[in-house]
């Protein structure tokens, strides 16, 4: 009986250690089958995206030359108009304060004035008798005459005050005229608004604003770490996002000496005459719009996908790993070139004979399909 139970537990520790070395067996063998891929000859562009808005070149900001009340606007925005065109009338409300004294300063003028005539009249007859020497009645002449201007000015002061003009219509200062040629982007008063003309302390109330919309530029911002490679003059292709299947081509025009700092990160402005004969839409002023820039083209290098790259863990240097038998890889440091988001070029490390593994491949998920029938 004892060798029988014996012989009962050496079976059983047998059946368990075959079991341990078959679990270890298969679970020694990989789940993954990875498949490889091999270098190749191609051409690279290395691009740079700079965000944006599409604007007119020039903008101006049409503002009164004397303070009111706008009376009656004569455009809308989006009319094309011509330098001198008439956009806007302004009526005149003049400070009570100021009417005043400058009513003040014409009843005082009318005073000096008639002391004056009289003064020059009783002189003029004395001189012409010879009793008052000529150099004397030089001077009250002289006086008289200031007098003169002095009342003069005072009225046209009190004129323009009054009615915004030394003219009886007031037209010079109440019409707004267009300064310049093109479109009517923005007119942010409305009838009724009281403005303000331009001063020392004060810009003034911007009436309209016109711009040229055949002179359109691109304005955006690229990083510091791409600022370097830009060169004045390179070609520009712009996605607007209003007109997604337009592209308009332009030209480099200019790059900001000095960078802002947004968000931690250093940003220069530049600017691209755009080519408008390129697209047959009509461009609006401030559509959003990316500009790519090629920084730099090689034709013909070895390169590969950019998802076989691995990179090491403390010193994030570049690898990747090259089959050397069935299923089996060893690392090889690579040297990389450009980039254009896709494939990168391989300075050094590998040629196009080795099989490069692609090593992020998953295990398929299996289906439970038991459960599925269930």
């Amino acid at each position: 009986m004892k060798i029988v139970k014996y012989l009962g537990i050496a079976i059983l520790v047998i059946g368990a250690l075959g079991a341990a070395a078959f679990f270890i067996k298969s679970n020694a063998k990989s789940p993954i089958t990875y498949e490889t891929e091999t270098a190749f000859k191609t051409d690279i562009e290395e691009k740079s995206v700079a965000t944006g808005k599409v604007i007119p070149k020039e903008e101006v900001l049409i503002k009164p030359q004397i303070s009111g009340i706008i009376d009656e606007i004569l455009v809308e925005e989006g009319d094309q108009i011509k330098a001198g065109d008439l956009i806007a009338r302004i009526k005149v409300v003049p400070n009570e304060q100021a009417l005043m004294s400058a009513r003040g300063r014409v009843s005082n003028a009318e005073i000096a004035l008639r002391n004056a005539k009289i003064e020059y009249e009783r002189n003029k007859t004395l001189f012409d008798r010879g009793v008052v020497a000529s150099q004397d009645f030089l001077t009250i002449e002289l006086r008289y005459n200031q007098a003169l201007q002095e009342l003069q000015n005072a009225k046209v002061d009190y004129q323009i005050i009054k009615s915004g003009s030394a003219g009886g219509e007031a037209t010079a200062n109440t019409n707004i005229r267009a300064t310049i040629s093109g479109t009517i982007l923005e007119i942010p008063v409305e009838e009724g608004f009281q403005v303000i003309q331009a001063n020392n302390f004060n810009d003034g109330t911007t009436i309209a604003t016109i711009a040229d919309m055949s002179r359109m530029i691109f304005e955006g911002q690229v990083d510091e770490a791409e600022v370097g490679k830009l060169e004045l003059g390179m070609p520009l292709e712009i996605s607007l996002g209003a007109l997604q299947e337009e592209t308009l081509l332009a030209d480099l025009k200019f790059v900001a000496p000095k960078g802002v700092e947004e968000q931690g990160a250093v940003q220069f402005k530049i600017e691209g005459d755009i080519n408008l004969d390129s697209i047959n839409s009509f461009i609006r002023a401030g559509y959003s719009a990316n500009a790519s820039m090629i920084l730099e083209r090689k034709e013909q290098v070895l390169a590969i996908k950019e998802a076989l790259l691995q990179y090491d863990k403390k010193t994030d240097d570049p690898y990747v790993e090259v089959q050397t038998g069935d299923q089996e890889f060893e690392r090889r440091d690579v040297e990389l070139g450009i980039s254009d988001g896709i494939n990168v070029e391989i300075l050094s490390g590998i040629d196009e004979n080795d099989k490069i593994k692609v090593w992020n491949k998953t295990e398929p998920v299996k289906r439970n399909t038991d459960k599925d029938d269930a």
